[in-house]
């Protein structure tokens, strides 16, 4: 499964508050999964989430997720879940 690379991860920002944003921890996408599962999340778009997420970046306030989607982080605001 690619992942994110860590130096990647450094330089990149929230596009919409430009905060940093970290990886989510396994916690975080359990929580996740489980709302996706449940049928019961959207992204900021609108669009119900159907695929689990093997990984997200969380914003640094905690209240913004990424999904990452096969290695590449989907740095677009409409397609962040609200946590």
């Amino acid at each position: 499964m690619p992942q994110v690379a860590p130096d990647l991860v450094e330089i990149l920002v929230c596009p919409e508050t430009k905060q940093p944003v970290r990886l989510a921890s396994a916690d975080e996408l359990a929580k996740l999964n489980a709302r996706i599962a449940g049928g019961a999340l959207r992204n900021r778009g609108g669009t119900e989430v159907k695929q689990a997420l093997a990984e997200a970046l969380i914003r640094e306030d905690g209240r913004v997720a990424y999904p990452v989607d096969d290695g590449i982080p989907v740095m677009l605001i409409e397609e962040s879940i609200e946590l």
